[in-house]
């Protein structure tokens, strides 16, 4: 049922009362009548559940909503709460760190003993990150080392994926670990020749392209599946099917051993800086009494948070999520994290129903109420900023594409999954009122039967639907509101 705060509109409209927007109204004779929130929903033929909430962005006054109390999953605008967990939490001058450790002196140089390199839960440490700290130790005058070159990534508790009913090749889903190299992905590149594919993994940066060794790929002679996966030896292996690859081409493949891998790509970028280290090998604790050599330090939190919402970045926001619970003392694994972030919510809103599973959004049985996401947008945001980490958003027409001329401001974050599409933000109507809102949309049932599926038929169409309603849907109320 919808609730407004002004009653019935008075049922027509001038024709130019909504420039450039979606179509929200509907011809009655010689009037317009503008097109109520259950209408809409009725001409998007979604199925499944349609909830959203939207309010006075000042006051914090419901203006409507329709089952706002209804909890579901928010897909990837979960990383709304995990933006304001880590700013509540860890502060604006946060930053991660990624150090070169010895456990002895550096003489005649070599280091002494050990050299190991430790992650620090940075989401955003690049190929070029560690080899500006092979740099660094070659400046320090260190050619090699007595004892044994040591990873470790045991800031964050080790998963080996993000959320388990993706398919196994996709990027987006790599391991969690305190080291991550380029988002935990290896880049995979093949070009068909005479004599078959030529085929590659790197480990590429602007600035390097270090060949990988701790991952290989093979082109199989199959229909199905498109990729498949094991390890032995300490190393990654893959599969793909030859049938699918065509003339050239590459794509980010995930990582499930982070420490190797970082650990495989520093030792090469550390030769060409003519320093010799052994086999790296990953461990679980750190030695006890090494020095720092050498660190690299991410940007502050908020630059982070502001990339992470613009490209939906799943790893950053596992990253940030799990390093805010550990710095509060809670349980940082997977899962385990998530709930120490649903009950913080709860604290912060006075009480709240959300159980979320991680940070990123990508497990699709996570929930959370609209009504406590526009709270959470609300009544926590101002204070850290939240709009202005918040990615521009275009209203879409009918046909999909962006509308010309738009009047109505809108900051928010996205969330898709097969058959869940999510959006909640701020508003800024053409007269200046502020409304924040939450829309989620999502067909369970459907997303069930697609398990393990990148990219599911008819799932496009459905998310493509789900979006001009969203579009609708602010129109409407920007018209009403404002």
């Amino acid at each position: 049922m919808d609730v407004t705060r002004r009653g019935v509109l008075g049922g027509v409209l001038a024709a130019g009362a909504v420039l450039a927007a979606p179509a929200v109204l509907r011809a009655e004779g010689a009037a317009l009548r503008m097109l109520s929130g259950e209408e809409l929903i009725a001409a998007a033929r979604l199925g499944g559940d349609v909830g959203y909430v939207v309010a006075d962005a000042r006051t914090g006054l419901v203006l409507e909503s329709r089952d706002g109390g209804k909890p579901m999953a928010p897909a990837s605008t979960a990383k709304t709460i995990t933006t304001l967990y880590a700013l509540d939490t860890l502060g604006p001058r946060f930053r991660f760190q990624t150090r070169l450790l010895a456990t002895g002196p550096v003489s005649g140089g070599r280091v002494q003993g050990d050299l190991i390199l430790a992650g620090g839960g940075d989401p955003t440490l690049s190929t070029d990150g560690l080899a500006d700290l092979a740099a660094d130790l070659a400046q320090k005058g260190v050619r090699g080392v007595t004892g044994r070159f040591l990873v470790w990534g045991g800031a964050l508790p080790y998963a080996e994926v993000i959320a388990a009913d993706q398919p196994v090749h996709v990027g987006y889903n790599p391991s969690i670990s305190g080291l991550i190299l380029n988002y935990n992905r290896v880049h995979f590149e093949w070009k068909r020749g005479k004599n078959g594919y030529a085929l590659g993994m790197d480990a590429r940066s602007e600035r390097h392209v270090p060949r990988v060794y701790t991952a290989d790929v093979a082109a199989v002679s199959r229909q199905a599946p498109l990729f498949d996966y094991r390890q032995s030896g300490g190393k990654e292996h893959w599969t793909v099917a030859a049938g699918a690859l065509g003339k050239a081409g590459s794509r980010w493949l995930p990582v499930r051993l982070p420490e190797a891998y970082a650990g495989d790509v520093f030792q090469t970028l550390a030769r060409a800086q003519g320093i010799d280290l052994p086999t790296p090998e990953p461990v679980r604790g750190l030695p006890g009494g090494a020095q720092l050599l050498a660190a690299r330090a991410s940007e502050d939190l908020p630059k982070i948070l502001r990339a992470m919402m613009k490209y939906s970045t799943n790893i950053t926001a596992e990253a940030v999520g799990m390093t805010a619970s550990a710095a509060r003392g809670a349980n940082a694994a997977r899962g385990a994290s998530g709930a120490a972030m649903s009950d913080w919510l709860a604290a912060k809103l006075g009480g709240a129903r959300a159980r979320l599973v991680d940070h990123s959004g990508l497990g699709a049985e996570g929930r959370i109420a609209p009504i406590e996401m526009v709270k959470a947008v609300t009544l926590l945001g101002p204070g850290v900023g939240l709009r202005g980490l918040m990615k521009p958003f275009n209203l879409r027409d009918e046909a999909g594409g962006k509308v010309k001329g738009q009047t109505i401001r809108v900051d928010a974050k996205t969330g898709t999954l097969n058959f869940v599409s999510t959006l909640t933000g701020y508003i800024t109507a053409p007269d200046g009122t502020e409304l924040t809102f939450a829309i989620f949309t999502g067909d369970l049932a459907r997303r069930a039967r697609s398990r393990d599926a990148e990219e599911v038929e008819g799932s496009r169409g459905w998310v493509g639907r789900s979006k001009l309603l969203q579009s609708q849907l602010i129109t409407r109320w920007a018209t009403l509101y404002g």
